[in-house]
């Protein structure tokens, strides 16, 4: 587990070099992985003082899980020493605060509610690539929020600093915070939806198109996912070293994109009254993957 000081020298040192917001962003977040959970903390240090100014009847493992407030030592703490503790509020907060940037607001629902907070915002169904916030909605809530660091995966505190991705979790929603991005360099790439029986749409119909040209028949593409569909997609994805749960996230999608890209595409060239030579100069002005000679 890295120590705060690592942390601290690894931005300065990232932004001396002058990686973009979004890097910095990206490799603290990973860097602070396994950092401790403590409800209320927004990037102080960890120690028995800072513990014990969070401890709270709603929320009893913020002593108790502290070994030093319990009788024990900081050396006996799983979380280690020298280390920064966040809840997931005050993650997101603190990694923007990292590159200058701020988000106001003392909770995941107030922080997303603030439209002077981000650039953009929108349903987790068209998340861009990007670096940016994501929020977990139940009822009139946002119950927990984390970072996006591009390719579907998301690092957030809950338990401690994790990574997961979206389909993970409930994840519902995205904004990107004002000030993380110039004018122009916001991605238009979008991560595509999580897919899983049931699910209907234009998204599956591509899948069940993508999965019956691959071999993997899923009948007509209705754009229903239904058991056809579902039987197909663990197929595909137990022949490709997946986890086969019939529920298509991003690793499915890539592996469907990579399966297409490598297909190899025959065709049959039949010239009447030409020479051999004549014929294999034919062959080479035609976009051949492979050329098999008769």
């Amino acid at each position: 587990m890295n120590s705060l000081e690592y942390v601290a020298a690894l931005r300065d040192d990232l932004t001396t070099d002058g990686k973009s917001k979004p890097e910095i962003i990206r490799q603290l977040a990973e860097a602070c992985l396994g950092w401790p959970y403590v409800f209320g903390a927004w990037g102080e240090e960890c120690t028995p003082a800072n513990r014990k100014k969070r401890v709270r009847a709603d929320h009893p493992t913020v002593k108790s899980a502290c070994p030093a407030l319990n009788g024990g030592t900081c050396e006996q703490c799983k979380w280690g020493i020298g280390v920064r503790m966040f809840d997931c509020r005050g993650f997101t907060r603190w990694l923007l605060q990292q590159v200058g940037l701020d988000i106001t607001g003392q909770g995941a629902t107030s922080q997303f509610n603030t439209v002077a907070n981000w650039a953009q915002r929108g349903k987790i169904s068209e998340l861009p690539d990007c670096v940016c916030c994501v929020f977990q909605q139940s009822g009139k809530t946002m119950q927990h929020t984390g970072m996006h660091i591009g390719g579907g995966r998301i690092i957030h505190c809950s338990n401690g600093v994790q990574t997961g991705d979206i389909s993970n979790k409930a994840w519902t929603h995205w904004a990107v915070p004002v000030g993380l991005y110039s004018e122009g360099e916001m991605p238009v790439i979008t991560v595509k939806p999580i897919l899983r029986k049931g699910s209907r749409g234009d998204e599956v119909k591509e899948l069940q198109e993508q999965l019956n040209h691959l071999g993997y028949d899923c009948g007509t593409a209705d754009g229903v996912f239904g058991t056809k569909t579902y039987t197909a997609v663990m197929h595909f994805q137990r022949d490709n070293g997946l986890t086969a749960d019939g529920i298509v996230g991003q690793k499915t999608w890539a592996a469907l994109d990579a399966a297409e890209a490598q297909e190899t595409v025959y065709y049959r060239l039949t010239a009447d009254h030409v020479t051999i030579e004549q014929y294999w100069e034919v062959l080479k002005i035609l976009p051949l993957a492979e050329v098999e000679r008769e």
